[in-house]
């Protein structure tokens, strides 16, 4: 599977050219269905991201975000082929903190896929189903910190020269501070990034 196309029907997207191997379709169009995650489905949840990157951290913030008050309700979306989970995105409340005034904010953490699905379409289904559904919401912009390459085709840029921090892991590029703009984006929204309380120690 490559890069998808979302069809008429709200959270179904056609991914083209593929499938999963283990299910022998390499050249037809798999149908993936995107849908607001419901509490019966956070076992499968939990083991996307352990799957994913090999170690409990994101589903405990999957977790913890879940029963956070910067929870958004519709904003934590499960991908599934053929009625089984292979991803997942949340999309929570941050804040933009200028010294005076804190304003919410988007922010996209975490998204994983299922391994064996990597690479084929269905994590950038979930960025764009879940960046659609926050611009419906009102939300000004969406902050991450993720691969400048990998986000790059959704829209996001780089942070810094619109205003806005954040503090990066020791690992990360400056670049992966991202920001996208939505419809309701306003440039006075300038400052340090606040992540909820969800990501400490993670």
């Amino acid at each position: 599977m490559k890069e998808g196309r979302r069809t008429s029907h709200p959270g179904a997207w056609r991914l083209i050219g593929g499938g999963s191997p283990r299910a022998g379709r390499h050249n037809a169009a798999v149908e993936l269905t995107i849908r607001e995650a419901a509490a019966g489905d956070d076992g499968a949840i939990g083991e996307v991201h352990d799957a994913a990157f090999g170690e409990p951290s994101e589903s405990i913030l999957v977790e913890r975000l879940r029963t956070s008050s910067s929870f958004l309700p519709g904003l934590s979306l499960i991908a599934e082929v053929d009625a089984r989970v292979v991803g997942h995105v949340m999309v929570t409340t941050a804040w933009v903190d200028d010294g005076t005034r804190r304003r919410p904010v988007a922010n996209l953490s975490p998204l994983g896929v299922s391994p064996d699905l990597q690479g084929q379409g269905v994590g950038s289904a979930l960025v764009r189903e879940v960046l659609i559904r926050t611009d419906a919401r009102g939300e000004p912009l969406v902050v991450l910190q993720g691969s400048p390459t990998y986000y790059c085709r959704f829209g996001f840029e780089w942070s810094v020269p619109l205003g806005i921090t954040m503090a990066l892991p020791d690992w990360a590029p400056r670049e992966a501070a991202q920001v996208r703009k939505l419809a309701a984006y306003e440039p006075t929204i300038r400052g340090e990034v606040v992540l909820p309380e969800a990501f400490d120690g993670l």
